[in-house]
């Protein structure tokens, strides 16, 4: 027994499986029935008339005709599918000049909720405009839309070389394609070089030290040379300010004037230093080693220290002649033999703090925190008045 499937010419919805048997009248009266229609011709695939029930073959596919000419079932398959909201069919899309062909399916299916997908899931709805060849115009780029066009056909972010994918990141954000987007964030976030901390070397130092004129003043606010080799090297007027100079070997570097406020030189090594003028306020040098430096500058401009930590640190020796080192703290410090004529310790924190043969004459100490700190051997007699408020 053989059996076909029939549609109503020009169709290929709601069709019937019937036997085949008996003559052609036979099977156009059960066409007939099936169908709802009056039977009168079967056509093949292909629109040829079928007048010989021995010419149908099992499994064969054929078209009932009232009597009218054999129509094309893609026809009405494309309308169907138009009436249906089913989008495979193909369309052209004119991106900022360049022309770009796909389809519908293509641009619905993969990010349902983007715009793209809204655009052309519906006909019509947004209004788009098409150019004398029908394709649709969008105002973007096509370098960038290119990759995202690739993306939808097939899921998988591919770019090439030469492309910005920041340009393509706009596009994914512009179109709505969240997925995508997503994707470029974390793929451009890992293209970036990482934040190099690294200490800068005495090499490079050096450098740019060269390369800039002496009475230029060298900005240097913030940056890492921890551990850096900068001794005896000439770094007047530079502009330390919260650099990390932590370890430093800064012995018998000239420092004249040079801003070290809130600087890190905590553990450094500025033995011989000309810290003439310099201004180091809140800077941090607990544990640093300032023997023999001079902070005297004969112009008569002052070092300021004020609310320094300088805890614990060496300064033995040093000349200090009218240094501000208010409310300093200077716990533990060592400052024997040094000059500190007409320094100004009102409010310091020298508790444990070794001033033996120190030179205090007209130094200002009222405030200040002397619990421990020792005062032999000194210079000049330490009268009340300069320690009482």
């Amino acid at each position: 027994m053989r059996r076909v499937t029939l549609f109503v010419n020009g169709t290929t919805k709601n069709g019937k499986v019937v036997a085949v048997y008996g003559t052609l009248a036979d099977l156009l009266s059960v066409a007939s029935n099936k169908l709802g229609i009056r039977a009168s011709s079967l056509y093949n695939g292909k629109g040829g008339l079928i007048d010989d029930i021995a010419l149908i073959r099992d499994d064969d596919v054929l078209y009932v005709s009232e009597g009218d000419a054999f129509v094309e079932p893609q026809n009405d398959f494309r309308g169907s599918d138009e009436r249906s909201g089913a989008h495979t069919d193909w369309l052209t899309l004119n991106i900022g000049g360049r022309l770009f062909t796909t389809t519908r399916s293509t641009l619905v299916s993969k990010e349902p909720e983007s715009m793209l997908a809204h655009m052309f899931r519906d006909r019509d709805v947004w209004g788009n405009k098409q150019d004398d060849r029908g394709a649709y115009l969008i105002d973007r780029s096509p370098e960038y839309f290119e990759p995202i066009l690739n993306y939808l056909r097939h899921g998988q972010l591919i770019v090439n070389e030469g492309i910005n994918l920041l340009g393509v990141l706009e596009e994914a954000r512009f179109f709505g394609i969240e997925q995508l987007a997503e994707q470029l964030e974390v793929v451009i976030k890992n293209s970036q070089p990482p934040e190099d901390h690294s200490p800068i070397s005495r090499k490079e130092f050096v450098r740019f030290l060269l390369a800039t004129p002496t009475k230029s003043e060298l900005r240097c606010q913030g940056l890492n040379f921890s551990g850096a080799d900068l001794s005896r090297l000439d770094l007047r007027y530079i502009n330390f300010k919260m650099a990390n100079l932590s370890r430093c070997n800064l012995t018998y570097a000239n420092l004249c004037c040079s801003n070290l406020e809130r600087a890190d030189l905590s553990g450094a090594n500025l033995d011989g230093a000309n810290l003439q003028g310099v201004k180091m306020l809140c800077s941090n040098a607990e544990g640093a080693s300032l023997k023999g430096c001079n902070f005297e500058d004969p112009s008569g401009l002052k070092a300021n220290l004020e609310g320094a930590n300088l805890k614990g640190v060496d300064m033995e020796g040093s000349q200090m002649t009218g240094i501000n080192l208010r409310v300093a703290t200077l716990k533990n410090a060592k400052l024997k033999n040094c000059n500190l004529r007409g320094a100004t310790l009102a409010g310091t924190d020298l508790e444990n703090c070794d001033l033996s043969g120190c030179d205090l004459q007209e130094a200002n100490l009222r405030g200040s925190n002397v619990k421990g700190a020792i005062f032999e051997e000194m210079l000049t007699p330490l009268h009340m008045s300069q320690s009482v408020r």
